[in-house]
This record gives structure tokens, sequence and C-alpha cells, in this order.
């Protein structure tokens, strides 16, 4: 398969991602329709990083680089559904990991109670729990708050 590349994002790259996270879980669970996705792909204080595979835009990671007490921090992460399963979201991860490694000792997000693969992914990826947040979106559901140190 393709390699996968990654750049910051320009042009309509922030419509194309808050497109992509309305359309698809977890967002559409957690009710964030198309111009709450759109406002968070455009706050300034944000890194928003596509993945291309073979020129194609192919998922996206958003980063807030001093986000939780100073760490980096993955707001969002997304795949285009026919590119799921195929390494993107381990090649973002790895990509955002590189990236900050060398001034955060660790790396933040949080995952839905309900998303089981990014969960198994995060902990494939050396993310571990260090946190549980029920009810913090929806009632029913929780957010993980996951860690992965960066530094050995």
């Amino acid at each position: 398969m393709t390699a996968i590349s990654m750049r910051e994002a320009n042009g309509s790259d922030r419509e194309w991602a808050a497109r992509l996270m309305a359309g698809s879980d977890p967002w559409i669970t957690l009710r964030r329709g198309y111009e709450l996705c759109l406002a968070s792909c455009r706050n300034p204080a944000d890194d928003l990083l596509v993945a291309e595979r073979a020129g194609e835009r192919c998922g996206f990671v958003l980063v807030r680089p001093r986000g939780l007490a100073g760490a980096p921090y993955i707001v969002s992460i997304a795949v285009d559904a026919a590119q799921r399963s195929t390494g993107v979201g381990r090649a973002m991860v790895s990509f955002v990991a590189e990236r900050f490694a060398d001034r955060a000792r660790h790396l933040y997000l949080c995952v839905s109670s309900f998303n089981p693969r990014a969960l198994a992914m995060y902990e494939r990826e050396g993310f571990i729990k260090v946190g549980e947040l029920p009810d913090f979106i929806i009632d029913g559901a929780s957010e993980y708050l996951m860690c992965r140190r960066l530094v050995p």
C-alpha cells in the first residue's frame, strides 16, 4: 500500500476535515454537526495536520500543542471511511508523537467509550487510560483520558 505523508492544513482542508468529522462517528453520536466541527477545525490554538496517500487526503489530526497541563493533546482525529484499518490512524498518531517528542514528556487524548476500535488502536500505539469522565459529553457514555509517554 502507498505510504502516508503528513502536511499542515491549507486551502479547503479545514472545511474538508469538518465534513469528515460531522459525517462520521464518534461525532455523530456526540451530536456534533458541521458548524461545531468547522469551528473546532478553525480554532487558532490548534494545529490541523492532514494525512495524504497517493496525493489524496485520507485523514486528519487536530492537535492542541499545549493542551493538557502544557502537554500536547489530540483534540480530534479522523480517517476517511474508505481508508480505515489501513494504517492511516496509526501513522497520524506516530507523526504527532514524533513531532512533540523533543519538547514534551507525554501526549494526551480522549476517546469515547462507545468507540472500541479507536480505543484498541490507541492502546496498540502505547496509550494507557489515566482517567474516565462518565457522562461527560452525552449521558450513558464516558470519555477515557489516555496518555502516551513520549520520552523514555
